[in-house]
């Protein structure tokens, strides 16, 4: 069969002519990033390279060492970017390269912001970065054989990025793979070796393999040295970035290698250079990311620290190393004391990794703390991209529940914004005296938080209250039960007593009250039964009717509302403001025929400012409704 005979055609997938396009239009003033892009698949290939040699025990030098080579051909119009990694057989070439962004291409799509550079730093978070080629070139040609492969088993890839591309096979003496960039016409400016060179300084001096390039000619050698070949020289450091001194590093080089590692045009807010010695040897260079990636919420996606041992890569952490709440890090972990065959069930069982866990999450905490308290800014920039995900380490760290609790930030009723701005410790600072707990309420929205009748009383009294209206808040006050020795305590479960802020005047007509209106109390507790656990006076509110409170052993109300279809607590308690005027009526008038009516709209009202569901709507309005008729009635008489 003829080479010819042996070539294919297939087709991108809808979404890929998308991407396509958007490469080729909308992120032209940004078409250095292609360069990027593709040495840094490049040099992935040469990491996977080799984990894939040392599980074998072979040295990653066997075929020559690991390198990428990039060139340009004026005459030719093309850019070759070369290297001898691992290489790709032809059904990865079709899941690598034939399906774009199979995880992210919706994501993608529907994240763009219309600013360009903002569009392009998001390329590698996603996972199209090879696309990116299609910025500056009209046609592509990929060549790659995977390491272990025969000569003849090569694959060759070709495409003009219109909807189409072609496969067949080739042959190829070395492993690796060979992108050679067809430029368009008026992209000339990018063959030459300086202009080159400068994208590889501004964007991948950190790849830790030589990145090579043909010599430039001196401008004052003679012609015919000029048109001489040129020996390959290295372009970039070809170094581990983590390895060197701290005192040799700008912030500049940090920025330039988190860039690298994370695939973002933005630099990082903070980040952690240690290096640890004794039982264990190993250096950490983390990085807290100055906005979050699109794949933050999704439970498989990747994370974002690498494992190496002795420079070599081994793998990207799936939680072994870093917990699930600080998914957000990027960086590079390098130990010198794990094997370089080290497996995942390996590293579950590890005294090595254990001290790696522990230290990598106590520093992260602590720069955290740093930055909370030198820049507050840049931790409010911190707590809107990735406060969500911290929180989930109250309840999943009890080690450093303490330092997480002190990096919380909450919105609260003195808040002069919406914004998180209140920590813990400025919340227990500005107590009033005689106060004893923490005050919070939890809410199915920050919205319906601030303007639920459970704070009545409190704000009447000056009482700060915490507003919580995250999901992930429910778990954050059931397992942080007090800070700084101060009880948390919820405004919308138990009594609600202010206690010590009652003054004796207020605890007398509290008794008096409970005196006046125990009838009613027994008497719509009466009809109630089944639904209300108890009725009783409140001391929470001042201008609303009734609310709904949680029994005093039970966990809170927004809780109950995730476990139960109605969102209503197990032991719901049902309390009135004995100086709201209905309620005083309904005292004065307890043998009304209605009374019984009154008592279920008033428990229904109490459900719905709960943010909780009446079970029985239509009931609940025609019941309303035959009540104002009645009153209109009365009125009318």
């Amino acid at each position: 069969m003829t080479v010819e005979a042996e070539q294919e055609v297939f087709s991108f997938q809808a979404e890929a002519v998308q991407i396509l396009d958007l490469m080729v239009h909308s992120l032209y003033s940004n078409k250095e990033i292609f360069l990027r892009e593709l040495i840094s698949n490049a040099s992935d290939a040469t990491d996977r390279l080799r984990l894939e040699l040392l599980s074998q025990s072979q040295l990653p030098e066997a075929d020559g060492p690991l390198r990428i080579r990039v060139g340009y051909d004026k005459d030719a119009g093309t850019i070759t970017i070369e290297d001898n990694g691992i290489g790709m057989s032809r059904d990865e070439v079709i899941a690598n390269i034939g399906t774009i962004a199979k995880s992210g291409t919706r994501e993608f799509l529907g994240s763009l912001t219309g600013d360009q550079r903002k569009d392009a730093a998001m390329i590698g978070q996603f996972g199209v970065g090879f696309y990116s080629s299609f910025i500056v070139a009209g046609r592509v040609v990929l060549t790659t054989r995977r390491a272990g492969a025969r000569p003849d088993e090569a694959v060759r890839w070709e495409s003009d990025g219109q909807g189409d591309y072609v496969l067949e096979p080739t042959e190829r003496e070395d492993r690796g793979t060979t992108v050679v960039l067809h430029l368009r016409e008026g992209e000339d400016d990018l063959l030459n070796g300086w202009r080159l060179r400068s994208i590889i300084e501004k964007y991948s001096d950190h790849i830790s393999v030589p990145i090579l390039m043909p010599g430039e000619p001196d401008d004052k050698t003679e012609k015919e040295e000029q048109d001489a070949p040129k020996p390959d020289v290295t372009v970039n450091r070809a170094s581990a970035l983590w390895t060197r001194p701290k005192s040799e590093l700008t912030d500049r080089d940090y920025g330039d290698f988190y860039q690298h590692i994370a695939g973002e045009f933005s630099d990082p807010l903070a980040w952690v250079h240690s290096k640890i010695e004794g039982t264990y040897e190993y250096t950490l260079l983390l990085f807290i990311p100055s906005s979050a990636p699109y794949d933050l919420w999704v439970t498989e996606a990747r994370r974002g620290v690498r494992l190496h041992v002795q420079r070599v890569f081994i793998m990207e952490d799936t939680g072994q190393i870093l917990p699930k709440y600080l998914r957000f890090v990027r960086g590079v972990i390098d130990s010198s004391d794990l094997p370089l065959n080290v497996s995942r069930e390996i590293l579950q069982g590890s005294r090595a990794v254990e001290n790696i866990r522990t230290n990598a999450v106590k520093k992260v905490l602590r720069r955290l703390a740093e930055l909370a308290s030198e820049d507050p800014e840049k931790y409010a920039t911190f707590w809107k991209e990735f406060g969500g995900t911290l929180k989930e380490g109250v309840a999943d760290d009890y080690s450093n529940r303490d330092e997480i609790a002190g990096l919380l930030r909450f919105t609260s009723t003195k808040s002069a914004t919406d914004d998180p701005d209140v920590s813990l410790a400025d919340y227990v600072e500005r107590m009033r005296e005689g106060q004893e707990d923490i005050y919070y309420l939890l809410a199915p929205s920050l919205a319906a938080a601030k303007s639920s009748p459970h704070l009545e009383a409190f704000r009447g009294k000056g009482v700060e209250v915490l507003l919580l209206g995250d999901g992930v808040d429910n778990w954050v006050v059931s397992s942080l039960r007090e800070f700084d020795g101060k009880k948390l305590q919820s405004v919308a479960q138990g009594a609600g007593d202010l206690g010590a802020l009652e003054d004796e005047e207020e605890k007398q007509a509290k008794e008096q009250a409970d005196a006046e209106f125990a009838d009613l109390l027994a008497k719509l507790k009466g009809y109630l039964s089944g639904q209300a656990w108890d009725v009783r006076l409140s001391t929470r509110l001042t201008s609303s009717p009734a609310c709904i409170v949680s029994n005093e052993p039970e966990s809170d109300v927004n809780l109950m509302q995730r476990l139960r279809g109605t969102g209503l607590p197990r032991q719901a308690i049902l309390e009135l403001n004995p100086k709201h005027p209905l309620i005083q009526r309904l005292n004065q008038r307890q043998q009304d025929k209605h009374v019984g009516e009154w008592a279920q709209v008033l428990f229904n009202q109490a459900v719905l400012t709960l943010g909780a569901r009446i079970e029985d709507p239509t009931t609940f309005v025609k019941r309303l409704n035959s009540l104002l008729t009645a009153l209109t009635d009365e009125g009318d008489g």
